[in-house]
């Protein structure tokens, strides 16, 4: 029996919407890498791009633990000696860019090479309820009947 490799002619990719209101953030994020690679698919081709397209929406309202929302820390440097700069998860959601948590955290769970750049390519993260891809006629994921851990419980 030999193994099936896809072809770049044959492949479709999707497009899905996520709601992130309440979802954990380190759980939505390996939900979403898995879709960017498309290793839920049967012809999942580890050197093809061949995941679906994600769309999240509510990024702003992400839900980290108290702690992780105060002490989180997100680093860049600036080239200069000396020139590390820190700023905290709360920070950066209250900020003026609240999409860069999600999209930092998607970053880091996806392989460390070219085709992790491309695969980025296919991730819209919008803060509000808005965004402007309706008419790709998306699927929605309801991410919080897969398992009562991905959301936020009172």
């Amino acid at each position: 029996m030999k193994t099936y490799s896809l072809k770049q002619s044959e492949i479709k990719k999707n497009w899905i919407t996520i709601d992130a209101e309440g979802l954990v953030l380190g759980r939505l994020a390996s939900i979403i890498s898995i879709k960017l690679r498309g290793k839920d698919k049967p012809s999942f081709t580890p050197h093809l791009d061949c995941g679906d397209n994600v769309i999240v929406t509510n990024a702003e309202k992400i839900h980290l633990k108290a702690k992780k929302y105060d002490n989180k820390k997100y680093f860049k440097h600036t080239g200069f000696p000396g020139g590390i700069k820190s700023i905290t998860a709360k920070q950066i959601l209250s900020g003026k860019h609240p999409e860069r948590v999600l999209l930092s955290a998607v970053k880091r769970m996806l392989p460390k090479n070219k085709l992790s750049n491309k695969q980025m390519q296919n991730i819209k993260v919008y803060s509000g309820d808005y965004h402007p891809h309706m008419a790709q006629k998306p699927q929605f994921i309801d991410i919080k009947k897969l398992s009562n851990k991905n959301y936020k419980r009172d």
